[in-house]
């Protein structure tokens, strides 16, 4: 048995992917590898139609026609090859962009993938793009040009009202120059030595303090004369003398003066209200914060204004502003001191030994160590025992 010969003709049944792969080789663009591809199809559907159809020579047989080249579009391969050659050489010499078209995934998946796109055509087609609608957007600029003028000038306002200054500054800054900075502080060292002056006239002004000496009992001590600028123990140092002259407890003691003789300062406390104000403290350092004690009353009610002082004062003496004060002040009337018609029994004189043995009756048991952090407005008084006094006072 003698083998067949092949058929001389053979049919090319080619898939969708190739004859795409084979037609669409050097193509840029998308619109036309999408023309290629429905070029293809239609191409496919006509030779499946035509192979179905009977041939004019046999009965039952198919008949399978070339497709016209001219009809169908599709390039010669050859040629197609020759020039897809080229394309390649240009495409080297130039940027390339990978693009994928994501249409096409929709509409064949067997669809040959992404395509090259250069860049610069890509831009040239949007710059064309652009100038087409350029007209109608010239068309629609010219019937807003006043809207546009009048936005800008808006804005121009706007700018200018940006930079404009800002009056309510008040005060408008100075280069820092050396003459500058020694001016200021040439001021700065004159109102450093007004305030210590007014500090010195404010410290030197006399005020007078009635007191009692009290031990279960107010005993009448009389007046003492100190100055806003002197320390607590300077006031217990002249009531020391004071209850030495007075006799204060010769009834209960044979010699009362070998007694206070005895006496020192530190045996002493002073007792401001039911505030024990410490010895080291000035006058001046309450006077000046105003310190409201218990019961919303100052500790000590006195002016922290410096006196007035006639400029002719001591005229003639070579004595400065605030010496000259002191010279013509050094004892004025008492009657005339500031504080002189204050409640003696608001300040007391008490022995420290007295204290400690009955600290715990009243009203010793009520006294407390003054406290410069402390708001005694809001305290609210208590006993020993921790209740709370339901009186004023």
């Amino acid at each position: 048995m003698s083998e067949q010969p092949p058929a001389r003709f053979t049919a090319q049944n080619k898939t969708t992917h190739e004859r795409l792969t084979t037609n669409t080789v050097g193509l840029v663009h998308l619109a036309d590898f999408r023309k290629r591809r429905a070029e293809v199809l239609e191409q496919q559907v006509r030779e499946a139609r035509e192979a179905a159809l009977p041939g004019p020579g046999s009965g039952t047989g198919t008949r399978v026609s070339t497709p016209d080249r001219s009809l169908t579009g599709t390039p010669n391969n050859a040629s197609d090859n020759s020039e897809a050659e080229k394309q390649k050489k240009k495409k080297t010499k130039r940027a390339r962009a990978l693009v994928s078209f994501g249409d096409d995934e929709d509409e064949d998946n067997e669809g040959p993938g992404p395509v090259m796109v250069d860049k610069k055509k890509k831009q040239k087609k949007n710059a064309a793009t652009e100038k087409e609608e350029a007209p109608e957007a010239n068309e629609d600029a010219d019937g807003g040009d006043n809207d546009t003028k009048e936005d800008t000038k808006d804005k121009d306002q706007r700018k200018a009202a940006k930079l404009t200054a800002n009056s309510s500054v008040g005060i408008v800054p100075r280069a820092l120059t050396k003459a500058a900075l020694r001016r200021e502080a040439a001021e700065r060292d004159a109102l450093r030595k007004e305030f210590l002056l007014l500090q010195a006239a404010v410290k030197s002004t006399e005020i007078a303090i009635p007191f009692v000496f009290y031990d279960g009992t107010n005993i009448p001590g009389g007046i003492v004369r100190v100055k806003k600028g002197d320390f607590i123990w300077s006031f217990l140092d002249k009531s020391r003398k004071v209850g030495a002259e007075l006799g204060v407890g010769s009834d209960k003691t044979a010699n009362a003066r070998r007694a206070w003789a005895r006496v020192g300062v530190d045996d002493l406390m002073f007792v401001r209200g039911t505030i024990i104000i410490p010895h080291h403290l000035e006058f001046y350092f309450f006077i000046m914060n105003k310190t409201v004690g218990p019961g919303d009353k100052l500790l000590f009610d006195y002016s922290a204004e410096a006196p007035l002082v006639s400029p002719d004062t001591g005229a003639g003496d070579g004595l400065s502003n605030p010496d000259k004060a002191t010279a013509n002040r050094a004892l004025p009337d008492l009657s005339t001191l500031e504080g002189v018609s204050d409640d003696p029994t608001f300040t007391k004189v008490v022995d420290r030994r007295w204290y400690q043995r009955n600290k715990h009756i009243y009203p010793a048991s009520v006294w407390q160590d003054f406290d410069p952090e402390k708001d005694y407005q809001s305290e609210i008084r208590r006993d020993p025992g921790g209740n709370a006094f339901f009186f004023s006072g």
